[in-house]
């Protein structure tokens, strides 16, 4: 009887509470509800459910509600920010750490994300240099591309 290969550890999955323990966002302006996969310091999945209920689709528009992609930009950010902060947790006892967009490349939107949707935010992680990340974003719906971009964070003090 050969042994197989144990698969590589996977970081458990995060819910909102976790979510909240590590972004300073909070309603309305949190984006993620749950984090699907992790591979620290590579590259995070994560889940963000698009609701009629969004105060955004009141002005955006009350007619036919489209999420802005400013907001998809946003939310990609905040997936980011979860896979900086889990590459480098916070040491007891330090300021809270704030993961800054410095930037964005090539940003292109490519589908209207609309109430019902699931918004699904893919990031890998290009460099960390010092306090500077870059990370490739995309965001898909029910497997096509809504949006991508690259995206520049810079990790400061609270």
């Amino acid at each position: 009887m050969t042994e197989s290969a144990s698969p590589k550890p996977t970081a458990p999955v995060f819910d909102i509470g976790k979510i909240l323990e590590l972004l300073p966002h909070r309603y309305p302006f949190l984006l993620i509800d749950r984090v699907l996969e992790l591979d620290v310091g590579k590259s995070i999945r994560a889940l963000k459910n698009v609701t009629i209920n969004e105060p955004f689709f009141q002005g955006h528009f009350p007619v036919k509600p489209v999420m802005p992609g400013v907001l998809m930009i946003e939310a990609m950010a905040q997936a980011a920010a979860v896979l900086a902060y889990t590459a480098k947790p916070l040491v007891p006892g330090t300021e809270q750490q704030i993961v800054y967009l410095a930037g964005v490349d090539d940003a292109r939107f490519k589908k209207m994300v609309v109430p019902g949707d699931q918004l699904i935010l893919e990031v890998h992680v290009d460099r960390i240099v010092r306090n500077i990340g870059k990370f490739k974003c995309r965001a898909t719906v029910d497997g096509q591309l809504a949006a991508e971009a690259l995206l520049i964070a810079a990790i400061g003090g609270a």
